[in-house]
């Protein structure tokens, strides 16, 4: 098959033969220091840079190269994200499943793993918890399963997601991590008022995908590849894509991933909104010991950089898979959005113990939220809350529009400190929003627009008197 970024066949968006190509052409240029130098240059346009070219920078050894890469993805995050993260928690409905996935604990064969799905009454208690500490966001994960997990279980769920008032606390935004599924479901996800739909890859490589994915629905890898264009066809315009770094060789994986997002880019005018970069890690029955491409903290963070690189308009996404002295060093680099407090089992929030049953992959960064927050501002951070872009209708190309032209900082920087300030009056430990008081009146001075900047000053006067859910 030929390569064509503007079709919506699988294996001539993402072309065996042209990454192939690509690595190719990588290898007799990895030593061409003028060539990789220009690439650089070219970078600092804060245009982007294609798969090509990104590979190249990926397969570069020269130190002070790499250190020039990782020069600019610092400059180009700080230009378009500023020093604002984005928190967010999974939530974890359900971990029955019929595919045979390899790599992961929930494979149907798995006999060891209890199985639990949660109620709506279960389902509340949890959103309860989450509240609590004082999340907004989530990102909703349930198994594959007809029977078990069908469309109108996430979709009841969702409804009791967002029903759920607990004290001043609410969920303004459920990102969705399902299945593939069609695009009458994806219009039925839309309408529920999902954020982001987030589907991982985990390979691009096809007979690697196929040996990984023996059995169920997940084994049909252009089925599940082409997933993002029947979600961007049933309405969705805030899609979310990534690869499980450790399952193939990490740069066949980082072409077939940009290529992806240029794919959406050219066909539906708008690329990715996040990139996650997860690695395998341990789990129940799964031993990452037993992947021979597993990735260290090097290459993964050359990875967060180049990948800021090539796409910097687009969030990008590390969990608490990672632990934080890593997590700290992506940060730098490009990451935009980390999960805090996480539980990465079913009802892991209400019922701990169960974190040690029926979690999916092993957490590394234990902390609190409130300690997650707290190390955040110590690194000069502003941890943020907010959810009014995708309430406001900045979804899609609207929201890229924004970012490409170095206005989002009028929307993204009042928001995230007026969300911080209610973190602060509603959760935070004392230590914590001793520092979130101290953040804020120095970050409020770098909202560009005068006016805009004297509404969210009266705006924080008023979070103090109690009111809540101020956004621009």
């Amino acid at each position: 098959m030929k390569y064509d970024k503007l079709s919506s066949v699988a294996d001539e968006f993402i072309n065996h033969e042209e990454i192939l190509s690509t690595l190719e052409w990588v290898e007799a240029n990895k030593e061409n220091k003028a060539l990789i130098e220009s690439i650089i240059t070219k970078a600092e346009k804060c245009e982007g840079i294609d798969h090509r070219e990104a590979a190249l920078l990926l397969a570069c050894t020269d130190k002070e190269l790499i250190e020039k890469m990782f020069s600019l993805a610092r400059r180009i995050k700080q230009k378009f994200y500023g020093n604002r993260i984005v928190m967010f928690a999974p939530l974890y409905l359900s971990n029955h499943c019929i595919n045979g996935c390899v790599y992961c604990p929930y494979h149907a064969k798995n006999r060891s793993i209890p199985r639990k799905k949660l109620t709506q009454e279960e389902i509340a208690a949890e959103v309860i918890a989450l509240e609590a500490m004082g999340h907004k966001r989530l990102a909703l994960e349930a198994g594959e399963h007809p029977t078990m997990n069908p469309i109108e279980y996430i979709l009841e769920s969702i409804k009791t997601i967002y029903s759920i008032k607990e004290g001043k606390g609410a969920i303004r935004r459920v990102n969705v991590n399902i299945a593939a599924t069609t695009v009458e479901n994806y219009r039925k996800l839309k309408e529920a008022g999902i954020g982001t739909y987030i589907l991982f890859q985990e390979t691009y490589h096809r007979a690697d995908y196929e040996a990984l994915h023996p059995t169920g629905p997940k084994s049909d890898y252009a089925y599940h590849t082409e997933a993002m264009d029947r979600a961007m066809q049933g309405g969705i315009d805030d899609v979310g894509i990534g690869v499980l770094f450790g399952l193939e060789r990490y740069m066949y994986d980082f072409i077939g991933l940009l290529m992806h997002a240029e794919h959406l880019e050219a066909k539906y005018g708008c690329g990715p909104h996040t990139i996650s970069v997860p690695r395998i890690c341990p789990a129940d029955d799964i031993n990452p010991d037993e992947f021979a491409n597993v990735i260290s903290d090097e290459i993964f963070e050359h990875i967060v950089a180049v990948l800021r690189i090539a796409v910097p308009y687009t969030g990008m996404i590390v969990s608490t898979r990672e632990s934080a002295k890593v997590r700290a060093k992506v940060l730098q680099l490009g990451v935009s959005q980390i999960s805090g407090g996480s539980r990465t089992s079913v009802g892991g929030y209400t019922h701990e113990e169960r974190d040690e049953e029926t979690t999916q992959f092993d957490v590394s960064d234990r902390r609190s939220l409130d300690e997650i927050v707290g190390w955040l501002l110590d690194l000069g951070y502003i941890p943020s809350f907010c959810t009014a872009c995708y309430r406001e209708g900045r979804t899609g190309d609207r929201f890229m529009s924004l970012l490409k032209r170095g206005q989002i900082a009028n929307c993204c920087q009042p928001n995230a400190l007026m969300t911080l300030k209610e973190y602060a009056e509603d959760y935070a430990s004392p230590a914590v929003k001793t520092k979130i008081e101290t953040l804020i009146a120095k970050e409020i001075n770098n909202v560009p627009n005068i006016k805009i900047r004297e509404r969210a000053v009266e705006n924080l006067k008023q979070i103090a008197l109690g009111n809540r859910d101020f956004r621009f």
